[in-house]
């Protein structure tokens, strides 16, 4: 009777790990509508949109250059061509942003994915690429071997419970604690912060998506 118990126990756990390894991150989520007017494209301010950003045939092409403008005449911050989720700042709950990404050979050291906003921060999230491979900030490395392939990123942040998570094609590769409250919003593209940016910076996106949990 035991060893049937162990056995049934055992299967228990290996059932609750294949559901938990093919469970999608959007499982339990709500899709939240998008149009385009959410799509705020921050560029160079010196630059005409279509010098710096295209969308063709359902692809979002944003791209930069090291020696770029900022985003607005009076800013400080480095050159960016980035997608900002516009209209769905949070401040609780559990959010996900949901997008296929490509990155071309050479970009290096740009920001491609951000939860923007945080107590004390600029921001919550920062997926680096460098050469090929994406970081958590300049530290934590997540994925290797990206570049020129299309792949999905995920990121859910429970604000509630102050936690992040990143999935890359759909397997959860990094957990973080989030870094507090605030006006939070998810963003996208190239954003040329330092150090060792290449000086041409490039990503396409596509089936950009964001959900919401509702508890």
């Amino acid at each position: 009777m035991r060893s049937l118990l162990l056995i049934l126990c055992l299967v228990l756990v290996y059932s609750i790990e294949i559901v938990r390894i093919c469970a999608d991150p959007t499982d339990g989520f709500t899709v939240v509508p998008l149009t385009e007017w959410n799509f705020e494209i921050q560029r160079p301010y010196d630059k005409l949109l279509e010098e710096r950003y295209s969308f063709t045939d359902g692809i979002r092409r944003l791209w930069v250059y090291a020696d770029d403008k900022p985003h607005e005449p009076d800013s400080k911050t480095k050159p960016r061509t980035e997608i900002r989720i516009r209209g769905l700042d949070y401040s609780s709950g559990v959010w996900q942003f949901e997008g296929y990404g490509f990155v071309p050979n050479g970009t290096s050291g740009a920001i491609i994915v951000q939860i923007h906003g945080g107590t004390g921060h600029a921001t919550t999230l920062i997926l680096r690429m460098y050469e090929g491979d994406v970081q958590y900030y300049l530290h934590d490395l997540i994925a290797t071997n990206l570049y020129d392939k299309w792949f999905r990123v995920n990121v859910i942040h429970d604000r509630d419970q102050g936690i992040v998570e990143v999935y890359l094609d759909g397997t959860l590769k990094f957990v973080t604690q989030d870094r507090g409250p605030g006006d939070l919003y998810f963003k996208c593209g190239v954003y040329a912060a330092p150090p060792k940016v290449s000086y041409y910076m490039e990503s396409r996106w596509k089936d950009i998506k964001i959900y919401n949990k509702c508890l």
